[in-house]
């Protein structure tokens, strides 16, 4: 039996917003490729957020309210795309990631 792998932060949180690990030894392990999905789902709705934000943030109509929406929303896009990059430093050279990421 081989020594399992560096783990790999997943897309998502776990219970009170705790970060989620994939320990394995298998190349075969079902995680990988829907944790990889997950990912590009994620930085393809933070790209949409970007344009949707830079067309907002242009609109002199907006008020404060929309304002923190559009703030909360970006916080927690941005929130998922460092995830992302973290999970990435961490495993080898995207085996598993998407490439298609329409951006």
């Amino acid at each position: 039996m081989s020594t399992p792998g560096i783990p790999r932060p997943l897309p998502w949180t776990g219970q009170d917003g705790k970060p989620c690990h994939l320990l394995t030894d298998r190349d075969d392990s079902p995680l990988p490729r829907p944790a990889g999905q997950v990912e590009a789902l994620q930085l393809r709705m933070a790209a949409g957020l970007l344009e949707h934000a830079r067309v907002l943030i242009d609109d002199p109509a907006m008020d404060g309210r929309q304002l923190r929406l559009l703030s909360a929303q970006l916080s927690t896009a941005l929130q998922d795309v460092l995830r992302v990059a973290q999970s990435r430093g961490v495993r080898p050279a995207d085996a598993d990631a998407p490439s298609d990421l329409g951006f």
